[in-house]
């Protein structure tokens, strides 16, 4: 026989992978929130998903590099991830408050990244750019409240 027969273990392994993947698309794509793989993974096992915290992380970063999934690192080194609504390159605005996190594109950001990659002679340039701030709802509700004079 020229064909490759898999064992039982191996077609249980592919379809454990395949469930799994599955589950995870299914935990990012519920949110439009940013979500460490630890949040993530915490969701899968409260709906009783059998998935190790490994595979959540190695799924989640597949995901990013294929360009489905955002990546966002906070200042303190934590990665979050969330579904990419945008196919186009884009940067984040995120309010460090509640996390609200608009997508923004940056087109003077681009010719300044060519400009510095070609003056220092670099090609295949890739960059990422997380602008942090308050928004305005959060801004508003930690202003003082205005005395009227009285």
């Amino acid at each position: 026989m020229d064909g490759l027969v898999m064992s039982s273990e191996a077609v249980e392994s592919k379809s454990r992978s395949t469930r799994q993947a599955a589950a995870i698309e299914s935990a990012m794509s519920g949110t439009e929130a940013f979500r460490s793989a630890q949040d993530v993974y915490s969701e899968l096992r409260s709906r009783g998903e059998s998935v190790g915290l490994t595979t959540v992380y190695r799924r989640l970063q597949a995901m990013a590099e294929a360009g489905s999934l955002d990546i966002l690192q906070q200042p303190g080194g934590e990665v979050l991830y969330r579904l990419c609504s945008s196919d186009r390159h884009h940067h984040h605005l995120v309010c460090r408050v509640c996390g609200r996190t608009v997508e923004v594109e940056g087109p003077g950001v681009e010719t300044w990244a060519r400009k510095v990659a070609d003056q220092h002679g670099f090609a295949n340039l890739e960059h990422t750019l997380e602008l942090f701030g308050t928004c305005l709802d959060c801004a508003a509700d930690a202003a003082p409240p205005v005395r009227d004079g009285s």
